[in-house]
C-alpha cells in the first residue's frame, strides 16, 4: 500500500505583485486622446488580469504603530513596488507625446484621476455633438432612402453608445419625421 507523505506543501503568496507573464493580445492599444471611454475599459480589464487595479483607487497604505520596523518597510515595500508597476502599465498605454503630459505622476492612482478628469469631460462633448447630429439630420432626396436609414441607424447608435435610450416608438415617430418631404 502506497503511503501519503507527512510533508505539508507551504505556498508563499505575495500580494500586489503582477503576474509574470500577460498575453500581448490582452494588452490595450496606445491611448492618443481618442475614444478615452474603450482606452479606459481596455485598460482598466488588462490592469484587472495583472492584479493591478487595486492600486488605482488605494491610498499609499497607513502602517500602524504595533508594527515593526520590518513589518513597515516590507509594506510599504511591497505597495510602492505595485503602484510602480501599475502606473508603469497605463504610462506605456499612452501614445509619446500623452507619455510625456502624464508622466509627472506620482502614483498610478493621481495618473488615473487626472486622465478620467481631462477625458470623460471631452466625453460630455462628444455627447452634445451626438445629440445636435441627432437633431440636426435631415432625410434628402438626392440620396437614396437606404442609405439615409442606415446614416440614421448609426446616429441612434451612438446615442445607445453613451448611454442615452430613447423609446422605440420615439425612434419610428422621429424616422418618419425626419423622411424627405416627397
Amino acid at each position: 500500500m502506497a503511503t501519503e507523505s507527512a510533508n505539508p506543501v507551504t505556498m508563499v503568496v505575495q500580494p500586489h505583485v503582477a503576474q509574470p507573464i500577460a498575453a500581448q493580445g490582452e494588452r490595450p492599444e496606445k491611448f492618443s486622446g481618442n475614444d478615452f471611454k474603450r482606452w479606459h475599459q481596455k485598460m482598466l480589464f488588462y490592469l484587472t488580469t495583472l492584479n493591478l487595479a487595486m492600486f488605482l483607487s488605494e491610498e499609499v497604505p497607513v502602517v500602524s504603530e504595533g508594527e515593526t520596523d520590518t513589518q513597515k518597510r516590507a509594506a510599504m515595500d511591497a505597495w510602492g513596488h505595485g503602484d510602480f508597476l501599475c502606473r508603469n502599465y497605463i504610462l506605456n498605454g499612452l501614445s509619446d507625446t500623452l507619455y510625456n503630459v502624464y508622466s509627472s505622476a506620482t502614483t498610478a492612482k493621481s495618473l488615473w484621476e487626472s486622465l478620467e478628469k481631462k477625458y470623460k469631460t471631452e466625453d460630455a462633448g462628444l455627447k452634445k455633438f451626438i445629440v445636435g447630429k441627432f437633431l440636426d439630420f435631415k432625410m434628402v432626396d438626392s440620396k437614396t432612402v437606404m442609405n439615409q436609414v442606415q446614416e440614421f441607424q448609426m446616429i441612434l447608435h451612438d446615442l445607445h453608445a453613451e448611454g442615452m435610450n430613447l423609446s422605440e416608438s420615439f425612434q419610428v415617430a422621429a424616422m418618419i419625421e425626419k423622411l424627405p418631404p416627397l
